[in-house]
């Protein structure tokens, strides 16, 4: 009969609703419940019959035999070794080596861990997750109400400690045999990590000696090898201890991790006995013969697995189950949050003061979001989204600088990485088939066909479309099954929303996305013509030698001419069939142009800052139930199939099972110049400008960014929050050439710092530059100051307005006007710069020989400092224009500003609407800054500036005679107090 027949943990077929009421569907205020630093008593070492014997109890003999993987006291062999050898053993060097090496061995953290984001030992952020005691019944068949919420209201004896895994069972019996299982990504694998490292520093004093073993490496290998052999082969320093183990006390713990990697067969007829540790069998028969405790029976054994494969054990080898039940309660993942992101390395090396507070204010808003949201505290149920949740912060907010290594992609190829590590979907199945490439096949097509129809939910109907119409052999149905018992709950969990209960949602929104992008980069999008084609192709190609050979056998025989013209045909299919495969590549690089251009989500916000509310939320009232909820938006979809092409995340893929070849990527490539780079020419919205960016990083292409850089000659950027992840993606892509940029529109992009010292080579090259309401304050001005003062700055127009710059930010200012070489238009309209920082600008004027306009507005000068600035710009050989409105000039010094000619003194002050008895050339200009800029004055004082404006107006018309002149006058005027108007009723 086949294994789908036998599963009956698995649920009948077109009811995805009983798997939808199995998963987590809510939260609930539980204990916190953490086992790292308890140790157990000594109760738990001591055998079932000192126990009975100690309280009164006479023990038959017929009670003291092995049942069910769990065994009495009176079935150990009897000691050969005297107390004082047995402690010489447990006590040797040889152990005590063991532990060192397992200690450095298991605490050393994946590459992904340093790779995004800084080291932690297992020690400093480990939360254990909940463990369930659990029973073959129910994993045969499980209850359809059991979710997690009900696991944790059960009693509490259903719950146990990893410590306490091989106390007695409810018969009292010792248990020997243990099976650990839970679906991919609750942190099985960490957790026996954990589990080693606490044995190695003292913390589980039940076992005097533990000895790993991953059963993905026992799989690779088939030749017969004694158990001594297998374990002196991978810890040599054990050779002195391994003769003893079978003959001694020795409290020995096997660990085997990952038994689904292993096909095991408990049959007679298919292993034969063995209890010689020498004797030379396959492995697979040495975990079977350790199972029936027919070889090393004293030894205890706890094995990981997925639920797909408990049943591979008997139930009458298996002394305990217990199911890994993740972070169910949003306790343990606040828990996990808080230890993890307030680690003094989270934020970088260069961290400051402030960075403590960031991180702290990072949890709090974490914190609230799981508490406001349930769905992503369904989310991280799963330790491994725990994970990708903090790593992801790591990036977009303690990321400095952005080598290759670090892209969102990569973030989340690696995290597949991190929980599939090329693991087939089923070792028993003769197809082999990776379990990420079931995934990319099946998921990705739902995740596909969601983005496709701007859709999130999906329902059972949408889930039997994708997962069984096309399901025709026994081995598919099998696979199916096996995906749906440990891969499901991974990429879909139920909805939390009202209303939408009995629909499945993305574990992690932008998980959809990256499954869709590689579903259509591996190609999985085709039609049946597409599909018949190929294989069409591949057979003809497989044949076509041996075509050759009967052909010319026969033509000798028997001269048909239709024969070779037959041969010729065969030969032309694949060749058509290739050409026709480039047209599929054409039609990637098509889509990822369609996708990465919508018109509909220009305004939106970036992607980087999308993620980031998708973690942390919004702050602001939630959305009412009865509200209709906005638009769908998968802006990342594009971006992710330009990341998943790059040649890093091609080669984890590639470990992954889902193979991307080189000719592939590099015909979507030269596909997408002749798609991306036209559309990006003709001008996007600042948001989706630095997608696009963002989208050039991703892809890691050097050539193809470079020339995509170069037709931008303009980038606005203005309004969009640059965080130092995106200044350094700013940075890095715009590095990748050398020319000149016209126009750098930073305005309003809550610069600092260390902002324009990550974009600091992007600013020398560009030869426009807005920095305009930035909150830029001196120490900025020492970044500017460098950056003019470089040899290589062409920056020509430089607006510094509506930054608090101060007497000290003018000093450096100051000095760099004396230095600089390309400067020609300067703005410091209200930048607090007082009299004393504008005497400063003065005194250092007089070095500089480029500068031809200046804006000095809105900064409380008085006549003095006005005046002298005109003084120096008299003398000057360039500088003809100065902005003086909007300051705190007298009559007098009106009078003298307004006596100033170009034709004669060389030089034209900005300060009023009129110019002597004629209205000003620039009065449309003066009004448009301050219209402009009003939402960031002082309401008040402007109203009394134009105030005085209007006076001034209505004077200087008075003194004209001029009917053309009082016209225009009266025009000013008018717009003057259409301004006045709605300023006072608060409209404007």
């Amino acid at each position: 009969m086949s294994r789908a027949m036998l599963c009956q943990s698995c649920l009948p077929w077109g009811s995805w609703t009983q798997l939808h009421r199995s998963l987590p569907k809510g939260r609930g205020t539980r204990s916190v419940y953490l086992c790292a630093a308890s140790v157990p008593g000594t109760s738990g070492s001591y055998s079932l019959r000192k126990i009975l014997r100690a309280s009164g109890f006479s023990i038959p003999r017929g009670c003291v035999r092995y049942q069910g993987g769990s065994q009495g006291q009176s079935g150990q062999p009897k000691s050969r070794h005297s107390p004082s050898q047995l402690r010489n053993v447990v006590s040797s060097d040889a152990i005590k080596k063991h532990q060192k090496i397992l200690s450095a061995w298991f605490s050393h953290q994946p590459n992904e861990e340093r790779q995004f984001g800084p080291s932690f030992s297992l020690d400093a952020v480990h939360v254990d997750p909940v463990i369930r005691e659990s029973s073959l019944e129910e994993i045969l068949k499980p209850s359809p109400d059991l979710t997690i919420q009900n696991q944790l209201q059960q009693p509490c004896n259903q719950i146990i400690s990893l410590q306490n895994l091989f106390d007695v069972d409810a018969c009292g019996r010792q248990v020997k045999n243990v099976v650990l299982y839970g679906t991919v990504g609750t942190g099985k694998s960490t957790l026996i990590k954990k589990m080693v490292v606490d044995w190695c520093h003292g913390r589980l004093p039940r076992f005097e000696l533990v000895i790993p073993f991953s059963c993905e490496d026992l799989s690779h290998s088939h030749a017969p090898i004694s158990l001594r052999r297998l374990i002196t082969k991978k810890y040599q320093h054990l050779r002195d201890v391994v003769p003893v183990l079978d003959t001694s006390n020795l409290k020995v713990l096997f660990i085997l991790n990952g038994l689904e990697r292993l096909n095991l067969d408990f049959r007679l007829a298919g292993t034969e006995l063995c209890c010689d540790p020498n004797e030379p069998v396959p492995p697979s028969a040495t975990v079977v013969n350790l199972l029936r405790k027919y070889l090393l029976p004293e030894a205890s054994i706890i094995v990981t697995t997925r639920p797909s494969a408990v049943r591979r054990i008997p139930g009458k080898y298996v002394g305990r189950y217990a199911e890994i039940c993740g972070f169910s309660d949003t306790n343990l993942q606040k828990l996990y949050f808080q230890m993890r992101l307030s680690q003094p390395g989270c934020s970088g090396e260069n961290s400051v003061v402030s960075s403590s507070g960031e991180q702290e204010n990072l949890v709090e808003m974490l914190s609230r979001n799981l508490e406001r949201h349930n769905q992503i505290a369904a989310a991280c149920f799963l330790p491994s989204y725990c994970w990708l949740v903090c790593t992801t912060l790591h990036f977009l907010y303690f990321t400095r600088t952005v080598p290759p290594s670090q892209t969102l992609t990569g973030i989340y190829t690696s995290f597949l990485r991190l929980n599939f590590s090329g693991e087939v979907l089923d070792s028993s199945d003769p197809t082999n088939i990776s379990m990420m490439k079931y995934v990319a096949k099946t998921v990705g097509k739902l995740a596909y066909e969601g983005v496709m129809s701007r859709k999130t939910c999906f329902s059972e109907d949408d889930l039997q479309q994708c997962f069984e119409v096309e399901m025709k052999t026994e081995s598919e149905l099998n696979l199916l099954e096996v995906f749906r018992s440990d891969v499901f709950r991974f990429f879909l969990t139920p909805c939390m929303q009202p209303g939408k209960e009995h629909t499945f949602v993305f574990t992690i929104p932008a998980m959809q996305e990256y499954l869709a992008a590689l579903y259509v980069v591996l190609g999985e999008k085709k039609t049946l013509a597409q599909r018949l084609g190929k294989e069409l192709s591949e057979v003809i190609g497989k044949v076509s030698e041996d075509v050759v050979v009967v052909l010319n056998i026969i033509s000798k025989v028997l001269p048909l001419r239709f024969l070779p013209v037959l041969f010729n045909l065969l030969k032309i299919f694949p060749r058509y069939f290739s050409r026709l495969s480039g047209k599929d590549r054409d039609a990637i690089a098509h889509t990822m142009a369609e996708e990465l251009f919508k018109e509909e989500d220009y305004y939106n916000d970036d992607v980087l800052d999308q993620i980031n509310f998708s973690i942390l939320g919004v702050e602001g009232p939630m959305r009412h139930p009865d509200e209709a909820p906005d638009d769908e938006v998968f802006e990342l979809f594009p971006i992710f199939m330009g990341g998943i092409l790059s040649r890093r995340n091609r080669a984890i893929l590639e470990q992954l099972g889902c193979s991307i070849k080189n000719l592939a990527a590099f015909e979507i490539a030269k596909a997408m110049k002749k798609t991306v780079i036209r559309k990006s020419r003709k001008g996007l919205p600042p948001s989706e400008l630095m997608d696009y960016l963002f989208f050039l990083h991703e892809f890691q292409n050097e050539s193809f960014t470079a020339e995509a850089i170069r037709s931008l000659r303009t980038v606005n950027l203005s309004s969009v929050k640059m965080t130092p992840l995106k200044c350094s993606v700013l940075a890095s892509v715009m590095g990748s050439t050398s020319h000149e940029v016209e126009e750098l529109n930073l305005t309003s992009c809550n610069l600092d710092t260390s902002s324009l010292r990550i974009l600091f080579p992007v600013l020398l090259r560009c030869k426009a530059l807005h920095l305009q309401l930035n909150s830029l304050g001196s120490d900025a001005c020492k970044e500017i100051r460098d950056l003019l003062l470089h040899d290589k700055c062409v920056v020509s127009k430089l607006r510094l307005a509506n930054n608090p710059i101060g007497e000290q930010g003018a000093q450096y200012l100051a000095e760099a006007l004396a230095g600089n070489r390309s400067l020609t238009h300067l703005s410091l309209l209200h930048t607090t710069l007082g009299d004393q920082g504008a005497e400063v600008i003065a005194q250092h004027l007089t070095k500089n020989q480029h500068l031809q306009e200046l804006n000095l507005g809105y900064n409380s000068l008085t006549d003095t400092a006005a005046l002298r600035v005109v003084e120096v710009a008299k003398k000057h050989a360039t500088l003809d224009k100065v902005h003086l409105y909007f300051n705190d000039i007298s009559e007098d010094g009106k009078r003298e500003l307004h006596s100033l000619r170009m034709d004669r003194d060389g030089v034209r002050a900005l300060v009023f609407l009129t110019a002597g008895t004629d209205v000003s050339d620039y009065w449309s200009h003066i009004l448009n800054v301050v219209q402009r800029n009003l939402p960031f004055w002082d309401r008040e004082r402007v109203h009394q500036h134009l105030a005085l404006l209007l006076q001034d107006l209505e004077s200087s018309r008075r003194q004209t005679v001029n009917p053309w002149r009082k016209a225009k006058f009266l025009r000013v005027e008018s717009e003057v107090k259409k301004m006045l108007g709605k300023l006072q009723h608060g409209t404007l």
